[in-house]
């Protein structure tokens, strides 16, 4: 049996040593001081550890069933919801005018990624909640916003978005599903879509789900898509629940993991919808959805490592086998923990540098989305727009192969459902995918994010880090362990994107093909840049006589791994994006 524990100590660390956040320049940020966001998370942690991930074996072993149109999720997630429920967790970070505490996104994200590790199938339910909520409050009408919102952020209501159908799933202007329009001002939806996460379950009275759709007459492909409000059962003027929609749940699938969460078939029979924003303009509301979402997802990614990597840590520390090569250390017992041995060193090191180095680039970009939100700060949100494919992508894709990482660290018992291991493996290998596959987020990185604001927003990010470098020279604890590695994977990300820039207008393929390894060359730079910070931030904490010098000479130590084993990747990403499309395109479809 696994067990979890939230990493108070490190959030309280990036929250309160690198980001500085009680003096930020950000609204809201000043009520976030160190004893307050510590009892936030202290409280998250202990209902993670005690409540939700007890339930994490539970639900990949009993999954959903669907009975006569009902799904029925494991046993004691209903409990447990109405537990988050009464904590007012769910809308930790909503609007106070719908009930919500007003929290910045930054603490959301940090109680995110206590609830995800703990539970990740679970938390699913209230992260698409959560999504479906931003939708209506940034483009719903105030009657929609007074009529859903108060229930969403009780978690009376729940939230899902419609997006995928069986012929398609990226290219959405294939769609069918229909809103055929009515003399009331309502559509009748008819259409059918698939993966739908929480798309029917027994926890909530009500589910809102935000559809995708095409009016007819409208025009072609993605310009003719427009955003409905599709709730399950119909709402009365005075806010009670009416009859049921012509919304069911035809099938859920059996999948890899996530057995908790029901994803499900959903067929709308010619359901009652509500349009939300105006009339061809879904996408751009749903894209309110989906850049949270992805986001969202990117922590999922890497906080299925965070799990994994404390319980392969715990095993490395007990197991015996083998003696440390330079002499035994447990000399009275038949062998040395493997934790001893340099390989298993590695193996944890990789895991503990990228779990935190992805945690403080995450709050990171939650920290823009503050600044964008709370400050109107166009840069910002020109900045996490461009990192948001990062995010998604290098986050999930390192986080699975942490999770494998630590599957390793077992060995054998790695491979066994008992220890738990393999779970975290199977749940986090559909971060990867869904929200839009990595392979799509490194297309729309290379295709649309470095041309963001005419290239002014990448080349905004290349001063962030050309000015950090030049701000602490002449910093020893910083001068060689760091700056230097840093410099050298910025030139190399530079590198990569003048590439692009030289080649891509006379072949695309030149850009398109070495989109992936731009995507993780980026990911790399972005994590060097935050062990930059963090190791900043903890020498200060030294040289001002910290007492916990355990803690920061740790944090330090593992940061110089980072950079002197995982940076350099970056020069490899480059060779490979430099050697252009030729080695890529080489073959016809029939050789393959």
């Amino acid at each position: 049996m696994t067990t979890y524990t939230a990493p108070v100590d490190d959030m309280q660390f990036i929250l309160h040593e690198v980001f500085g956040i009680s003096d930020a320049d950000v609204p809201g940020y000043d009520e976030l001081d160190r004893d307050f966001t510590k009892a936030v998370l202290e409280e998250a942690g202990k209902l993670a550890s005690e409540v939700l991930h007890p339930l994490n074996k539970v639900g990949d072993e009993q999954g959903c069933t669907l009975e006569n149109g009902v799904v029925r999720t494991p046993e004691g997630f209903k409990a447990a919801y109405d537990k988050v429920c009464e904590g007012g967790w769910i809308g930790l970070d909503c609007d106070p005018e719908y009930g919500g505490q007003g929290m910045p996104h930054l603490l959301n994200s940090c109680v995110g990624e206590i609830f995800v590790s703990a539970n990740m199938a679970f938390n699913m339910y209230q992260g698409l909640s959560h999504g479906a909520y931003n939708a209506i409050h940034a483009h719903g009408t105030d009657q929609q916003k007074q009529t859903y919102l108060p229930k969403m952020v009780e978690g009376k209501w729940s939230g899902t978005m419609n997006l995928t159908e069986p012929q398609c799933g990226t290219d959405l202007g294939l769609i069918r599903t229909k809103a055929e329009p009515q003399d009331d001002g309502t559509y009748k939806i008819t259409g059918q879509k698939i993966w739908i996460s929480a798309g029917e379950h027994d926890m909530t009275d009500n589910i809102v789900h935000l559809v995708l759709a095409k009016i007819p007459g409208g025009p072609e492909g993605v310009k003719g898509i427009s955003l409905f409000i599709v709730p399950k059962f119909m709402v009365n003027e005075d806010g009670s629940l009416g009859d049921r929609n012509a919304v069911t749940c035809g099938g859920l699938e059996s999948k890899m993991g996530i057995h908790g969460n029901a994803t499900c078939v959903m067929n709308y029979d010619g359901a009652t919808g509500f349009l939300i924003g105006e009339t061809h303009k879904g996408m751009r509301a749903m894209f309110t959805m989906m850049n949270a979402a992805r986001l969202g997802v990117g922590v999922q990614g890497y906080a299925q490592g965070a799990v994994a990597y404390q319980n392969a840590l715990a095993f490395a520390k007990d197991r015996l086998q083998g003696r440390d090569v330079t002499g035994a250390q447990n000399e009275t017992g038949p062998a040395d923990p493997i934790i001893v041995h340099p390989d298993v060193r590695r193996n944890l090191m990789d895991q503990k540098a990228f779990t935190e180095g992805a945690r403080a680039f995450a709050l990171w970009g939650s920290n823009l989305i503050d600044k964008s939100d709370r400050k109107g700060d166009a840069e910002a949100e020109a900045l996490v727009s461009l990192l948001t494919p990062i995010i998604k992508g290098f986050l999930t894709d390192k986080g699975f192969e942490t999770a494998v990482l630590a599957q390793q660290t077992l060995g054998g018992s790695g491979f066994t459902t008992e220890w738990g291991l393999e779970q975290f493996v199977r749940d986090a290998r559909i971060t990867m995918i869904y929200e839009g596959t990595n392979g799509i987020q490194s297309l729309d990185l290379v295709g649309r994010k470095l041309g963001l604001n005419g290239g002014k927003t990448v080349m905004g990010f290349f001063e962030l880090i050309k000015s950090f470098i030049k701000e602490n020279e002449g910093n020893a604890a910083l001068e060689d362990g760091f700056l230097s590695p840093l410099k050298a994977a910025s030139k190399d990300l530079q590198a990569a994107a003048t590439f692009f820039m030289q080649n891509g207008m006379k072949d695309p393929n030149e850009a398109l093909s070495g989109s992936y390894d731009f995507m993780h060359l980026f990911g790399h730079v972005c994590l060097g840049y935050m062990w930059a910070q963090m190791a900043k931030a903890a020498q200060s904490a030294l040289d001002g006589g910290a007492s916990d010098t355990a803690f920061y000479e740790t944090k330090i130590a593992t940061g110089r791994y980072y950079m002197a084993r995982q940076l350099p990747a970056t020069a490899m990403h480059r060779a490979r994006i430099e050697s252009g499309a030729a080695p890529v395109m080489a073959l016809d479809a029939a050789n393959f």
